[in-house]
């Protein structure tokens, strides 16, 4: 049954009128390797210095300073990642599509009566570009936290589901005593990401609302 197809007894509400869902957002709600990989290739022109974007790409999901460290020393990696920060909006948002089903797993969450938000380890304001651009709006958006950090937003904002595709993600989301979805759509492939906790794995987001309508919190 789908969730519009969903009714309550009169007088009562929708048992997800309080539910806030999360979702995570490279890999998850936008696929960032194509803007990612260019912005990349324009960092190694600008600095000088080679780095495999092909590479980087197959590993996305933990925070920008953990990559630059392998391809910058160290004590560059903070300006660095400034400098790539800058390059961004110009070269990576247009570039960057939304993942299948994004869309509609968000709607699905308020067509059900609950809120969403985005928590991701990308930096803020750049993450909060690329949801205007691709016209997804969550309620909430918050950034720069990775892993068990996310659970810190997920707190707040009294999230009981968090959908990711990172073993990062299921362990934020543990942490927090959400809920943990994945999607195997990002560089953990299924069975790392049931091996980490995830109570829910599915194909990608094109099958949450249906996984969504059946739920109760």
């Amino acid at each position: 049954m789908g969730v519009g197809a969903l009714s309550y007894p009169p007088g009562t509400m929708s048992p997800m009128a309080s539910l806030t869902v999360g979702f995570d957002l490279d890999m998850t709600l936008i696929d960032s390797r194509p803007g990612i990989r260019a912005c990349y290739v324009a960092l190694a022109e600008r600095t000088g210095t080679y780095i495999d974007a092909d590479l980087a790409i197959t590993r996305l999901g933990p925070p920008l300073a953990d990559e630059l460290v392998n391809w910058f020393p160290a004590e560059r990696v903070p300006a660095i990642a400034e400098l790539y920060r800058e390059m961004y909006p110009s070269i990576a948002i247009a570039a960057t599509p939304a993942m299948a089903g994004a869309r509609e797993a968000m709607a699905a969450v308020r067509a059900a009566g609950g809120r969403t938000m985005v928590v991701t380890a990308k930096y803020e304001p750049n993450a909060k570009l690329h949801l205007s651009h691709l016209g997804i709006e969550p309620d909430v958006v918050v950034g720069d936290l990775w892993a068990e950090q996310k659970a810190q937003a997920l707190r707040e904002y009294g999230a009981g589901v968090y959908v990711g595709d990172h073993t990062g993600d299921v362990r934020g989301a543990r942490t927090a005593g959400a809920l943990s979805v994945a999607v195997a759509t990002g560089p953990c492939p299924a069975d790392e990401l049931r091996a980490a906790g995830a109570d829910v794995v599915l194909d990608d987001l094109s099958a949450f609302p249906a996984w969504l309508a059946d739920y109760r919190p």
